[in-house]
């Protein structure tokens, strides 16, 4: 069994495969104060939760968007779970060639989404991954990576309002009654949803003339789903993209 772990700004995404199949899986709150006794800790709790123990464990494939963190979490594996991690970076095969000025800048979360699409649904595409960050992903029918767009997230954004305009609240990102809000809440909730629809709509339309007519739209990250119910664009969600990618690239490690 691969345990497959995600370290992200906002959330930490990890995964048990079996048989190439994703079991239990969980999506938790990015703790950047947790030393690597807690996060092996936290890894054995889950574990227990999930029925396994040490001894199922075959491996553990990691990637890391928060350098801070990822020595804790190689450091949690080796002494909790008994794993040294495969670490995605530069010297790791993953079979996508990267196309980016500086390849070594591309985040690990970006290169697995880029190798589960190739794997999963082929090429050309465009993957939008909905974290901290809002980022689409250009990938070519020959399995390139090319580069993308960054911009803040959803949940960034909603919390920049709140903290620097005075009478503006911290909001739940929920679909309003309508586009034209009646009150203050539905009215940042249809700017912050709606607004971001319509951002990605063009942004796809924009990097389908560039890779072609036959660009596959996939969607990753926690909002994916509540994006993707309010446009057409998105044809494919993948949640757990990201872990797909780490299964993948452990396999080709081995």
């Amino acid at each position: 069994m691969l345990l497959t772990i995600d370290i992200g700004n906002t959330n930490l995404m990890l995964g048990l495969y079996e048989g190439g199949k994703l079991g239990a899986h969980w999506r938790l709150a990015t703790d950047h104060n947790r030393m690597p006794d807690e996060y092996g800790l936290q890894f054995l709790g889950l574990l227990q939760n999930a029925g396994k123990t040490l001894k199922d464990i075959e491996g553990v494939s990691l990637a890391s968007v928060v350098p801070p963190l990822t020595g804790r979490v190689i450091q949690a594996c080796r002494e909790y779970l008994k794993q040294g991690p495969l670490v995605v970076d530069a010297g790791v095969k993953t079979g996508i060639k990267v196309r980016y000025e500086d390849p070594k800048a591309v985040g690990a979360d970006r290169i697995c989404d880029a190798v589960a699409v190739m794997k999963l649904y082929g090429g050309p595409a465009c993957v939008v991954d909905f974290g901290t960050a809002t980022t689409f992903n250009a990938i070519t029918k020959d399995g390139e990576y090319l580069g993308g767009a960054i911009t803040a997230g959803i949940n960034l954004a909603a919390e920049a309002l709140y903290t620097r305009a005075a009478k503006l609240p911290r909001i739940d990102l929920q679909v309003p009654p309508s586009v034209i809000g009646r009150n203050t809440v539905h009215a940042m909730q249809s700017g912050l949803l709606f607004g971001y629809v319509s951002m990605v709509e063009g942004m796809v339309a924009r990097f389908r003339a560039e890779l072609g007519s036959d660009m596959k739209v996939v969607a990753t990250g926690g909002l994916a789903e509540t994006v993707a119910k309010e446009t057409k664009v998105i044809g494919i969600i993948a949640p757990w993209l990201t872990l797909e990618g780490l299964r993948l690239i452990w396999e080709m490690n081995r």
